[in-house]
Order: structure tokens, then sequence, then C-alpha cells
């Protein structure tokens, strides 16, 4: 047996990034092996991991990345459980590295993405290294590789990275060229989170069911059957207004739509630029987040003190 020594528990936490204590409680454990404590840290971080795996991850980070010639692009989502540990540079890298990946080597669905090789182990047991070390809840919500033929990808980032923009421009041009008109049109979708990117695109469904509410809105008001359809067809061209981003009005000149701003761009550059595909992450939108009662936390502490 190994003597476990100062010098002994500084290399295993430089190699692991674990803590002191714990890297003492892993070396006495089995007896001096720092290839074996480092597993025994990895195994019990597994552990640990499973049980913050319940605590809700609404906060953390949108990265998006892009290969030379940005005609393919990759969008992910990792949350964590507070806005202190989204802002942790290693926290901060790692999602970077995610999105690396998800252009390199992502196929298929999240678990795939999951399974995938990460610097040798995959991608799921990365994660579970990290919710060890970091010390919270992480989640690899989800992910999108974009590379569609003829498509230049152009991306923005709002608020240090809780909004994430990636835009599809069909066009023969440079990616640089278009990159200006690239990150105007994703700012637009940043600020303005349209449903579709035309009306062309608006799905069947969506409308019928639109149809259906403002009729019924329409008829409680007063207004007559006969007359219901054609005041829903104009308030469906007015809301198409707002959900087509081709539609909008554009946030840096309202006097005109997102198309003709691209239109324009385009005759200047004397190349067609089409808006095809737009995806927008904002990070924890959808995910229901625990309302912290502060005053009930602390006494619950000084309750559980007072029995011990």
């Amino acid at each position: 047996m190994a003597e476990v020594t100062a010098k002994l528990v500084k290399e295993l936490r430089e190699l692991t990034g674990s803590g002191m204590m714990d890297c003492k409680k892993a070396l006495v454990a089995v007896e001096g092996d720092i290839d074996k404590a480092a597993d025994w840290l990895r195994e019990n971080g597994i552990l640990k991991a499973q049980k913050k795996s319940g605590r809700i991850a609404a906060e953390g980070l949108v990265r998006t990345d892009f290969n030379d010639d940005h005609t393919e692009a990759s969008i992910v989502e990792v949350n964590s459980e507070t806005d202190f540990v989204a802002k942790n540079e290693e926290f901060v890298e790692f999602v970077e590295r995610l999105a690396k990946q998800a252009l390199d080597k992502a196929q298929g669905t999240l678990d795939d993405f999951l399974e995938g090789d990460l610097d040798g182990k995959t991608v799921k047991e990365v994660l579970t290294d990290k919710v060890a070390k970091i010390g919270e809840n992480l989640n690899i919500r989800r992910y999108e590789k974009m590379g569609e033929d003829g498509v230049k990808y152009i991306g923005y980032t709002h608020g240090g990275g809780r909004i994430g923009v990636v835009v599809g421009l069909k066009t023969d041009a440079d990616w640089k060229d278009v990159e200006q008109v690239g990150k105007d049109v994703a700012m637009q979708v940043a600020s303005m989170a349209p449903k579709f990117v035309s009306a062309a695109d608006v799905a069947q469904d969506w409308l019928e069911n639109e149809r259906k509410i403002l009729k019924e809105a329409v008829i409680n008001e007063g207004k007559k059957p006969e007359m219901a359809d054609k005041i829903v067809d104009g308030k469906i061209k007015k809301e198409l207004k707002e959900v087509c981003l081709t539609e909008q009005a554009f946030v840096k000149d309202s006097d005109k739509s997102v198309q003709q701003y691209v239109d324009e761009a385009a005759k200047a550059l004397g190349k067609d630029i089409e808006i095809v595909s737009m995806t927008r992450y904002e990070v924890g939108e959808g995910i229901e987040k625990k309302e912290e009662d502060f005053a009930a936390e602390v006494a619950a502490q000084q309750a559980a003190a007072a029995q011990k």
C-alpha cells in the first residue's frame, strides 16, 4: 500500500479536477493507487450525478459552430441549474466543444449524439464527469446539424448565449459576402421569434387552428356569422406579418420588411439570396422552473440542524 501523501493527493486533483478531500478519500479507498483512485472518483461521480439528475436545470448556454465555408452548421443547448455555472469557464468550453462535436460527428437522434465518441469516451460519460466535477445537474437538451446543398449558414448569439440562431441563405455568393445580411436576419429571428420563414411555410394545422380561434372570437364579439370569414381573413393576413420572418418589419429599419431588406442586399451584391431556414434556441424555453421559497428553505435547514 502506497502512502497517501499530500503530493499524491495534489497529483490526483490535477489529473481529475476533483476536490482535495474527495481525492484523499479515493486514494485511501484504493490503497494509494492513483489510476484506481481516478476510476473510483469517476464511479462515485456517477452516483453523485444520479442524485443530481432530478434537479431542474433551466439555465445554461446555447452555442453554434460552422465549417470553414459555412456550408454546414450546428447549434446545441446545454442546461445547468444556475446562471453562475452557465458563466463558468469550464462549462462554457464544454458547450463549445459539444457544438463542434455536433458539427463534426452528429447524426441521428439526441440519444445517438449522447452515445457518440468524444475524446475516447461517450458524450454521455463526459457529461457525467462534468456533473460530478462542477457539482450541478447538467443536461444536453437538444442539438441540430444543418447542411443543405447551395445554402450558406450564418449565426448570431444574444445575451452571452441565452439565445442562439442559425439562418440558412440559399445563394451562390461566398459566405463572407452575405455574412452581414445573415447576421441581420439572425438578429431579427432572435429578437422577434418568428414561427415560420415565410407564408408558404406556414403549417396547415396551425393555420386551421388560428382560423377556428379567431372565428369563435369574432362571433362572440357579436359579429354576424356570414361576415365572420371575411373578418378572419383580414386578421390572419395581419397575423402572418407577425409570425412569418420575411413578412415582419425589419428591426433595423421598420419602413421595410425583412424580405425587402434581403432583396435590396441581393440586388447590391448582384447575386440571389433567399432565406430558406432558421433555427432559434432560447435557454430554458418550455422548461418548468421550480419556484424557490428562500424563507422556507432556511427554516427547513434550521429545523434539521436542531434535530441533530
